[in-house]
């Protein structure tokens, strides 16, 4: 390489922006040295690849290269382009041949692109080049085909992986937790101790955003203490996963702590914070600390009023929600969605405001969204709106939305109605279309085992234990001031199966939880369903009397989770997980949950404190399509 090329190559090897590269091009075609390799190589890679380059300038030197462009070249454009256009037509060159550097450019391409074809394709030249044993190219295959949903085959090539690094193990477990395979992607973090592999930062998020999706407290707490091992929590990215996984595993206290310790904090922090206090029902605190917010400059979106908006429903801040609903808009300039429709007409619709529940479904963009009716449907069977319900249900009828759980609402509407015709009617719609509803059960983890009830579930080896024990807790409930409630009647005349020799599935996990567990620990109970208002009440009683605070949390269809904490004065929570025998262990348990309710969820959380008991949702556990019964001619 003579003089002048070297100062040029060193020119250009220094170069931060497109006006001195230009400045530089313009020399190098003056010398004539345009077609030089390193100084051809260094004007593309510019070009292509540095934030300050230009793709259009980088194409153009790409089609005034003398001869057949090099791999390198090939290479720059793909890793710029993002396209397998350039991949494609490489192929279709003579002189180059694809190497690690473009498989994985092309990987990256295909994942963006989703197509399962293609896919295939690269996979199948990466087998006849070779490639398959590299570690670069078999983890640009994980992702690929884990962006196209074929997580068994992504699995397969991370397994027949000869040698695996860090990034490698970090792409699976991403990619198990967005596939929402919780219990496999933290099933990798033991085989990665197994393998003696190390954990960093990007392990850590990816692993507590598992833990927040089944509840693994015990775990969560485990990986802060790996976080703080190898020196990451202080990373804002493991910061917000922290929070987000204490908050939505029903220790809030622990959310509040990390987000003191940071240091650094950005806006999906203190949304973290704020979604936190909104799903725990504090609608207050939520606020003061949105207000807090605003006071150091961070600007919110809409996550942010998202969260606020769930903590004013669930605390029943009818006006404080409309403020900040309206403040959206008019002050951050930001567009509600159906999110955020949906939380104001849970909102009026708890406060047994229908006229402006109704109201804010029809002035918002997404009056047809079946959340917005469903949502509707909820708050009539709680005041009984008979009317009203009818509409929703029709509605959703119309939409073809509905589901099992909607004809259950509205036969509960009709039966505190006392219509026998409108009752069975919709039993026979239920019956037509083949509908049924979900068993209700939960579950209590003790140890490192789970142990799930169904309601009047007589199949624990400790059965009779359990119902002795039952009997002395509904006992001692009664002295601190439960009182049964009929609030589960699916038909005039008969009452609430959680009432006389009948126990709901969360009776049972509470009695085993206190006979298993030392005086004063934390019940946390998983449930699929919502509670009912005797059970809700039951539980408040029980916390009260054997001063326990008691978590419960719900998974809604299968997705994440909303959750309430009783206190020894304080309301009941709900949780959510899956069925199964007795005993068997937590990870076999998550696995069987996440095979069979694998659905995306909205928002989850914890709600706390003070909620009208009149304004809860009841729980359907004894209401399967088999025990819903038809008035009595006489009603």
């Amino acid at each position: 390489m003579c003089e002048k090329a070297r100062v040029i190559v060193r020119m250009l090897q220094g170069c931060n922006s497109m006006t001195k590269l230009r400045k530089i091009h313009s020399h190098v075609i003056t010398n004539g040295l345009q077609h030089h390799p390193p100084i051809f190589d260094n004007l593309l890679r510019f070009c292509a690849v540095s934030v300050t380059g230009s793709l259009s300038h980088a194409l153009l030197l790409f089609q005034h290269f003398d001869s057949d462009p090099p791999t390198t070249a090939w290479n720059y454009l793909l890793r710029g382009f993002s396209s397998l256009l350039f991949y494609n037509q490489m192929l279709l060159s003579s002189s180059s041949r694809p190497d690690v550097y473009t498989f994985s450019f092309a990987l990256k391409a295909c994942e963006k692109l989703r197509s399962v074809p293609k896919c295939r394709e690269i996979h199948g030249s990466v087998i006849r080049s070779g490639f398959h044993t590299d570690h670069i190219v078999s983890t640009g295959l994980v992702r690929c085909y884990s962006a196209v949903g074929n997580i068994d085959i992504a699995c397969k090539v991370f397994d027949e992986m000869p040698a695996r690094d860090l990034i490698s193990w970090n792409a699976m477990i991403s990619c198990l937790s967005h596939a929402g395979l919780h219990h496999k992607a933290l099933s990798m973090h033991k085989r990665m101790e197994k393998e003696g592999v190390g954990i960093d930062a990007y392990t850590l998020v990816a692993l507590l955003s598992s833990c927040a999706h089944v509840s693994a407290l015990n775990m969560g707490v485990m990986l802060h203490r790996k976080a703080c091992d190898v020196r990451c929590e202080g990373s804002v990215y493991v910061g917000n996963a922290l929070i987000d996984m204490y908050a939505k595993c029903g220790s809030l206290e622990n959310a509040v702590s990390v987000f003191n310790g940071m240091r650094k904090r950005d806006v999906t922090t203190w949304n973290s914070m704020i979604m936190g206090y909104g799903v725990h029902g504090k609608g207050i605190d939520a606020i003061s600390f949105f207000r807090e917010m605003v006071t150091f400059g961070v600007r919110p979106n809409a996550i942010t009023f998202l969260g606020l908006l769930l903590g004013c429903s669930h605390q029943g801040l009818v006006k404080e929600g409309a403020e900040h609903f309206k403040m959206m808009s008019s002050e951050f300039c930001l567009n509600p969605n159906v999110k955020h429709y949906g939380c104001m007409v849970d909102l009026y619709g708890r406060a047994g405001d229908f006229d402006k529940a109704l109201e804010m479904i029809h002035v918002s963009s997404c009056h047809e969204d079946p959340v917005l009716w469903r949502t509707l449907l909820g708050s009539c069977k709680i005041y009984k709106n008979l009317e009203l319900g009818e509409v929703a249900m029709k509605k959703l009828v119309q939409l073809k939305a509905f589901n099992a759980g909607d004809y259950v609402l509205m036969t509960s509407i009709y039966s505190a109605a006392n219509d026998a015709q409108g009752f069975a009617s919709t039993r026979k719609l239920m019956s037509s279309h083949e509908l049924r509803t979900v068993p209700g059960w939960s579950w209590i983890e003790i140890g490192d085992q789970v142990h799930k009830f169904v309601v009047d579930d007589k199949t624990h080896p400790e059965s009779a234990l359990i119902y002795s024990e039952l009997k002395e807790v509904v006992r001692r409930a009664v002295l601190a001031g439960y009182k049964p409630e009929e609030s589960n009647v699916t038909g005039p005349g008969f009452s609430d199966r959680c009432l006389g020799s009948s126990f709901h599935s969360e009776k049972l996990a509470i009695a085993y939880g206190l006979m298993r567990t030392p005086a004063g620990t934390a019940l946390r109970i998983t449930k699929n369903l919502r509670v009912c208002r005797d059970c809700h009440s039951f539980t408040k009683c029980v916390s009260k009397a054997f001063s326990r605070e008691i978590i419960r949390k719900k998974k809604k269809e299968g997705g994440e989770a909303s959750q309430e904490v009783d206190q020894p004065c304080n309301p009941a929570v709900q949780q959510t997980h899956p069925p199964q025998r007795y005993p068997f262990s937590c990870d076999e348990f998550r696995e069987m949950f996440n095979s069979e309710n694998n659905i995306p969820d909205e928002v989850d959380g914890v709600f706390t404190g003070s909620i009208d008991l009149s304004q809860l949702d009841e729980d359907t556990e004894s209401n399967n399509s088999s025990d819903l019964k038809k008035p009595s001619k006489k009603d």
